[in-house]
């Protein structure tokens, strides 16, 4: 302390430093809770950024897999011409033709496998109305009902998606012996 002051001085000064602690601290304060709140604005935007950035990857992940399956799906008819071809041919004359027709349907099949295409297996299995799409049924008794004893055309699922159910005919109890089992239920 000075001893040219004045107790009245010193009162005014220390209430000027006073006041100049109290505005640097409400500063302080301000500052701080604007650095606080752009903090929060900062990793708010970063979350958008991220949900936006995973939305994006998960649309384009979803177009691609659309695509592969619009492209497997046109590609099925040119699968069934080349195994209906393998089939109908016993000409000997053919056995040259065939060899490659085999090779092509390999290739094709094996690219569509890769990507997850898989055949439906129809025949001997129970119907199943989320595989099979049933045509006709037959009355038989060499078969339980419901089971599957012949398809007209392959079913195909590509990655656990059902593009394709197979086109199948269906085992059915004779009328005879469904009128016997209703008749002994009375």
């Amino acid at each position: 302390m000075a001893p040219d002051r004045l107790p009245a001085e010193q009162a005014e000064g220390s209430e000027s430093a006073g006041a100049n602690a109290a505005a640097l601290a409400d500063q302080v304060q301000r500052l701080l809770a604007e650095k606080q709140e752009l903090t929060d604005t900062l990793v708010r935007r970063q979350a958008d950024f991220e949900n936006y950035r995973k939305r994006v990857e998960k649309e384009r992940h979803h177009d691609h897999r659309r695509g592969v399956e619009s492209l497997v799906e046109r590609l099925l008819p040119v699968l069934d011409g080349l195994d209906r071809a393998l089939a109908e041919s016993n000409d000997p004359a053919f056995v040259e033709y065939r060899k490659g027709f085999e090779l092509i349907r390999r290739q094709l099949w094996e690219t569509l496998a890769k990507e997850g295409l898989v055949r439906i297996e129809a025949l001997g299995q129970q119907f199943n109305p989320h595989f099979h799409h049933a045509i006709e049924r037959v009355e038989t008794t060499e078969h339980q009902e419901g089971i599957v004893v012949d398809q007209l055309q392959a079913g195909y699922s590509l990655q656990n998606k059902v593009l394709r159910p197979a086109m199948v005919r269906v085992a059915a109890a004779p009328a005879a012996e469904t009128a016997r089992r209703s008749s002994q239920k009375n």
